[in-house]
């Protein structure tokens, strides 16, 4: 079987690593796979090393970026004679830009053969994967507006099969949102490389000390790249309500990765009086050691699919707390309050959830997750426990092959509105 799998752009984060995978491990006897991706634009770090690594190629279609341009058509058809080279089984799009040139590319790919005057279009299925959406917190009403309507109608006219990552995920985007059928939506967590994160007692501190970590401090990490959707400014007000909390407490701060907003963030860093405290160690390309190091992962998102930085923290039984978004609900689990009934956070079985954009909300987990070493062991030891059921590499591309064989490669929705069966969903939803 045929694939070809795009993606707007190789940057930093989970969407880049998942690909990377999908097309290495679908490379044998049975399957042949081919990645296609953007241009990574300046201020943003490229992980096309990560796919070469695992042997994997990609072909690059320099129009193709995250933001809405003139050279939008060109990526269109440059993607539309792709695929009439390479005559994919299955054309399988990721992110947002690249699900929007992709199908659309894929609508001209179906129809543009004399076979439809006949009603045959090409025999090609088409996929979107969801890792996060674009419904709030990236544009104003309007431009959302605008892009929601059109993936309701490319979820009508051109796709087979629609994959999210969560259930909390298909509720968001089906349910509130009202992009798709009930029976196109199949949902696949993530996978990762969980061998890659063995031997945490001996990487531990060579990340510490190259930092200049003493062995008794706390050290809370936020992984990420610094964008305004991944809200670092509630991340470093938070440290600065902490701090001044807890004057005396062995507690430092580390900020890992690199993006646009880097300058911007170390000069609020410096006028909260909290510079001496949080070390900016910019992007990173050994989560297998960083992680090591740490002793509370933090995520401070208003929106999320489900957060690759929260498995791998999870992954290393590193407890985590994050703002409630997106499927870091389903990460966490079902929640109870602690015993104050006003609580602004809620302890959960994998870690703390406070509420978006609550710089009281963080500051106060964060003092509870500290102070507890305790329940930082109990959640990080459910954590680990949790994605080694859940999130592997080898369930994810199991995941992934069932949804493929199960495609209905030779028939269109406009056609056949019954044509989205409900086919294969994933056997290991993240539990609750």
């Amino acid at each position: 079987m045929k694939i070809v799998r795009v993606i707007a752009r190789l940057n930093v984060g989970g969407p880049a690593k998942h690909v990377a995978w999908l097309t290495a491990g679908l490379r044998d006897s049975d399957w042949d796979s081919v990645l296609v991706a953007g241009s990574v634009p300046p201020g943003e770090d490229d992980m096309g090393y990560f796919a070469a690594d695992l042997g994997v190629q990609p072909i690059i279609i320099p129009e193709m970026s995250r933001e809405v341009s003139l050279k939008d058509g060109k990526s269109i058809w440059k993607l539309y004679r792709l695929f009439q080279r390479e005559q994919p089984d299955v054309v399988h799009t990721h992110t947002a830009k690249a699900g929007t040139v992709g199908r659309i590319a894929g609508l001209l790919y179906r129809w543009l053969t004399p076979a439809t005057l006949m009603g045959r279009p090409r025999r090609c299925a088409f996929v979107h994967t969801y890792h996060g959406h674009i419904f709030h917190g990236y544009y104003g009403p309007m431009k959302t507006r605008v892009f929601l309507n059109i993936e309701k109608a490319l979820a009508r006219l051109i796709t087979d099969k629609i994959v999210v990552v969560s259930e909390q995920q298909r509720r968001e985007i089906h349910e509130t949102f009202g992009v798709g059928r009930a029976k196109q939506f199949v949902i696949i967590p993530l996978g990762l490389d969980l061998n890659s994160f063995n031997g945490l007692d001996q990487r531990r501190e060579m990340f510490r000390a190259e930092l200049g970590i003493n062995s008794d401090e706390i050290l809370v990490g936020i992984v990420g790249r610094l964008t305004e959707i991944k809200n670092h400014e509630l991340f470093l007000n938070a440290v600065e309500r902490f701090k001044a909390d807890n004057v005396e407490s062995k507690v430092r701060f580390v900020v890992i990765g690199d993006g646009t907003l880097r300058s911007k963030l170390e000069s609020l860093a410096s006028s909260l009086g909290i510079g001496s405290n949080v070390i900016f160690a910019g992007g990173r390309r050994d989560p297998e050691n960083f992680y090591a190091g740490l002793d509370i992962v933090a995520l401070t998102s208003n929106n999320e699919g489900t957060p690759l930085t929260l498995i791998e923290a999870m992954a290393n039984g590193i407890p985590v707390i994050s703002t409630s978004v997106g499927g870091v609900v389903d990460l966490l689990g079902k929640c109870e309050t602690p015993s104050q009934p006003d609580s602004p956070y809620q302890i959960c079985p994998r870690g703390i959830s406070v509420t978006a954009n609550d710089v009281a909300s963080f500051a106060a987990g964060l003092k509870y997750l500290v102070e507890d070493p305790v329940l930082r062991k109990k959640v990080g030891d459910r954590g680990l426990e949790f994605v080694k059921r859940n999130y592997s590499k080898d369930r994810l591309l199991d995941d992934i092959r069932a949804l493929y064989r199960a495609l209905p490669q030779s028939a269109s929705p406009v056609q056949n509105p019954t044509v989205a069966k409900q086919g294969v969903e994933s056997k290991l939803r993240p539990e609750t």
